[in-house]
Order: structure tokens, then C-alpha cells, then sequence
């Protein structure tokens, strides 16, 4: 049985930072009272639009990572991939509150989208049997 230790690294850390930008999203509701929807206000908008980000991208990532990991073509440099795309994505998470943290916005985007493309390109050189 394969253990897919990355894969269930990556999924954990995925789990955690999908909690922190909840809590982002709390209390920017919290402190304007703010139960449903996000009620116009674009603190609120742009913190749930980095978790819904997150959430949309994140699925692709743990799946390609788990199928390299089960094809046995990630070996030693696939936690080094899922590691940046988690930290690509705090800093995207930071990127949207916007002001002196904009540019993570920005890094978090390049390095997401860096990182869906390598590991799809990788994936699809595997099923090719190039790799």
C-alpha cells in the first residue's frame, strides 16, 4: 500500500489554511456585524474571494500531487512543489486585504498558476509514458 505522504501533507496544510481564511472572514464580520453575504463591504468581499480562490484552485493541486505521488513520478521534488504552492497561496491570501501586502496577491497568483501548469504538464508526460 503507498502511503502518498505528500499528498496527505499537502491535504493537512490545505485543511489549516482553509481554517485561517475563515477566521479571516469572521472576523472582518465580527468587527462590522456582518451575518450574511458580505453586506457591500470590500474588506469582506476581497477575504471570502481569497478563500473561494483557494478553494477553487486547491482541488486540482491535491489531485494532480496525489496521482504524480501514486505514479511514483514525484520523488523529491513534489513536497518541495506542494510546499510552494501553500505558501503561495498564504501570501495570495494576505495580497487581497490589499495595501502594503498587495503584492502577495500577485506572487500567490504566479506561483498557483506556476504550479497547476508544472504539475499538469508533468501529469500528462506520465500518462504519455515520457516520463
Amino acid at each position: 500500500m503507498t502511503a502518498l505522504t505528500v499528498t496527505l501533507a499537502a491535504a493537512a496544510a490545505a485543511a489549516l489554511l482553509n481554517i485561517w481564511l475563515s477566521i479571516r472572514i469572521g472576523a472582518v464580520r465580527r468587527a462590522l456585524s456582518i451575518s450574511v453575504g458580505d453586506g457591500g463591504n470590500e474588506s469582506l468581499q476581497r477575504r471570502m474571494r481569497a478563500q473561494a480562490n483557494f478553494v477553487e484552485n486547491t482541488p486540482f493541486v491535491l489531485v494532480l500531487i496525489a496521482a504524480l505521488e501514486l505514479a511514483d513520478a514525484g520523488d523529491g521534488w513534489l513536497a518541495y512543489v506542494a510546499a510552494a504552492y501553500m505558501i503561495g497561496r498564504v501570501l495570495h491570501g494576505f495580497g487581497m486585504d490589499g495595501g502594503n501586502w498587495g503584492w502577495g496577491r500577485m506572487i500567490g497568483t504566479l506561483v498557483t498558476m506556476l504550479v497547476l501548469l508544472g504539475l499538469a504538464v508533468v501529469a500528462a508526460l506520465v500518462a504519455a509514458g515520457v516520463m
